[in-house]
């Protein structure tokens, strides 16, 4: 896991130093070594040149062998690579078949010479999670790309004579070639769904780069310009495939998780996996058992009467699988601290993530680089309850999509007014949903209603989104999905939750701290073959949910976890924010009257309502106004 960074630019003397400034606002994702190179892209002594830059944190083969910016000798190719390659030995085998000698035992030097043979074409071969940037010689064109999921970042800023690229937006910032404003667009998605939704961030000229995409990058010497073609899809989810059997689908499951997770466990550090009280975690610890023999496991929980803990579960599984197990307990006392920690690390605002530092924060003290985590499971298996919300509630949105807006929404506000608060304002939403599984899971998971945005300043229609605060970029992921529900959920949570949310944050608080976290569940081999199943196979008889997971790891599961309710590693966040933190979160808000496309009273009107009504609101609602003040003051503070 490192940091890539880099800068194409017709200004040569501007590039060292920016990219130098970009590399060291990333240390935390690379404190081992750091690189810097030049690279020419005009072919007629014109003035382009691209600078790429490099932290890295060693994981894999840890001599200077491993070192990038990495050149190609034969052909003077240079790759800056963030990220795991899963499959590398096997690609390594066919490059040598070919004719091509490596030195290095790691996997970025399979990769260079991968797309070095190959080209684009290598990105289809690849098993892993990445973002790089290729320097092709022959050419001197550079490629941008990113892994299928979107489980590495790649942010990017451009202009016709200026690109810029980094693996998080704040190295972006610190090279002082890239405008601090706001985006009203990007802002807008982060309230409605709690991040900011790709290809948006909350800064006007910063965009997230497409997963499963590459594009190249020229020059255009008659324009004087970049040319930059338009991001090319490499890769899509699979059709749902009905003709596979129950029976098929558990033994490809359980073969499938036995080759994943043992290529995630190749690494020359501390590896470790995060325990909890769940299926997905203890699923992953045990079948790594298998593989393994003795392994590191790890459990965090808070020394707190208020909070429920799962470290007596995770400590009995722990002696089950005969796990090295460590178990960390955090008090009141760190709250504070843990809190202010997740904030000044948000390299973007988020209400999630606060669980993945505290979590990373604890087990990189046992000097673990890197931890396998079970996220994933719930978006491909059907773990949420919006699986069998949107099953239920689908026929019935269709049939009220008939009426007009007006009898629609009275019908709905009638409704809203008998149901407990906390789901007054889902009711309203998904009124005007219109019943497909696609929507109404995106109805589930928004926090506010179109009317609440438009009164703090950001209407869609103004904004050049969706009636639903997306980008129409999104409609890439629904394509070509059929009427599958289960499929249509499942691509849904995937692509947007989980690309957006979880994995996002999953890399910036667990990078935070130096390391790196695996996610076996969404591995592209994994997610390609998982995804085609059909809803019939993946509810099961009795739509029960993750049943086929369940099935496929029967043996190694035990039955008290398999049998155990849901519940995940959470944090009494409403408490603290309401209580011990009421001044710090009080202030962050207060920050956001310094937006200037934000309407004040809207806003504190807003903020008033949340804390009024803080007894039945789920308490990542006002953390969307927290998060987002925490991060206009830390831009405030850059200066």
């Amino acid at each position: 896991m490192c940091g890539i960074c880099g800068v194409l630019s017709d200004e040569p003397a501007e590039i060292e130093p920016a990219v130098r400034r970009m590399m060291d606002a990333m240390i935390h994702r690379g404190p081992d070594d750091a690189g810097y190179e030049q690279l020419r892209l005009d072919v007629d002594g014109g003035r382009f040149s691209a600078g790429f830059g490099f932290r890295r944190l060693s994981i894999l083969d840890l001599t200077p062998a491993g070192h990038q910016p990495m050149f190609n000798p034969a052909t003077g190719d240079c790759l800056v690579f963030n990220g795991e390659i899963y499959n590398f030995r096997q690609l390594r085998a066919q490059l040598m078949v070919a004719g091509i000698r490596l030195r290095s035992s790691g996997d970025t030097e399979v990769l260079l010479q991968a797309l070095s043979t190959w080209g684009e074409h290598a990105l289809a071969r690849l098993d892993g999670m990445f973002a790089l940037a290729f320097y092709q010689a022959s050419t001197r064109r550079v490629l941008l790309a990113r892994d299928p999921l979107g489980i590495k970042p790649l942010y990017v800023s451009e202009t016709p004579r200026r690109l810029l690229f980094a693996s998080e937006v704040r190295p972006l910032l610190a090279s002082r070639l890239v405008s601090k404003e706001l985006d009203p667009a990007g802002v807008a998605s982060f309230l409605m769904y709690g991040a900011p939704q790709d290809p948006l961030t909350v800064h006007r000229d910063i965009r997230s780069f497409p997963s499963g995409c590459y594009q190249w990058i020229t020059t255009d010497d008659t324009a004087k310009a970049l040319s930059l073609q338009p991001p090319v899809e490499y890769w899509r989810y699979p059709p749902v495939d009905h003709t596979v059997s129950e029976s098929d689908a558990i033994a490809e499951i359980r073969s499938l998780l036995d080759e994943t997770i043992a290529s995630h466990l190749i690494a020359d550090v501390r590896t470790g996996c995060f325990l909890s009280a769940g299926i997905d975690s203890t699923a992953i610890a045990a079948l790594a058992t298998r593989h393994f023999g003795r392994i590191s496991t790890y459990s965090v929980g808070f020394d707190s009467p208020s909070m429920q803990s799962e470290t007596e579960v995770a400590a009995a599984t722990a002696r089950e699988l005969g796990s090295d197990h460590t178990e960390i307990l955090l008090n009141d006392r760190d709250i504070r601290g843990l809190w202010e920690g997740w904030l000044a690390a948000a390299d973007r605002p988020s209400v999630d993530g606060l669980n993945t530092f505290i979590v990373c924060h604890a087990v990189r003290k046992a000097d673990v680089i890197v931890a396998l985590s079970g996220l994933g499971a719930d978006e491909l298996f059907g773990g949420y309850g919006s699986f069998q919300r949107v099953r239920r509630l689908s026929p019935i949105l269709k049939g009220i999509a008939v009426l007009p807006a007006g009898p629609r929404r009275e019908a709905a506000n009638l409704v809203a007014r008998w149901a407990p608060r906390r789901y007054r304002t889902r009711l309203r939403l998904l009124a005007d949903c219109g019943g497909s599984g696609v929507q109404t899971t995106l109805g589930l998971r928004q926090f506010l209603l179109p009317e609440a945005l438009a009164a703090v300043g950001l209407p869609a229609a103004q904004l050049g989104l969706r009636d639903d605060y997306l980008p129409g970029e999104v409609d890439r992921f629904f394509a070509d999905l059929e009427s599958d529900p289960f499929a249509s959920v499942s691509r849904a949570e995937s692509s947007l939750y989980m690309g957006n949310t979880l994995l996002r944050d999953t890399d910036i608080n667990s990078m935070a701290h130096s390391i790196e976290v695996r996610v076996p569940f969404v591995s592209p081999g994994f997610v390609a073959r998982v995804a085609r199943l059909s809803g019939r196979v993946q509810r099961g008889p009795d739509n029960t949910p993750k049943y086929l997971l369940r099935k496929a790891v029967a043996d190694v599961v035990p039955p008290r976890i398999m049998n155990r309710a849901k519940t995940g590693f959470t944090l009494p966040v409403h408490e603290w924010m309401f209580g011990s933190l009421r001044d710090s979160c009080e202030a962050a808000v207060g920050a956001l009257s310094s937006v200037p496309f934000l309407d004040r009273a809207g806003t504190a009107a807003l903020w008033r309502d949340m804390v009024a009504n803080r007894e039945h609101s789920y308490w990542m609602k006002p953390m969307l106004l927290v998060s987002l003040g925490s991060y206009v003051e830390s831009l405030n503070c850059r200066g």
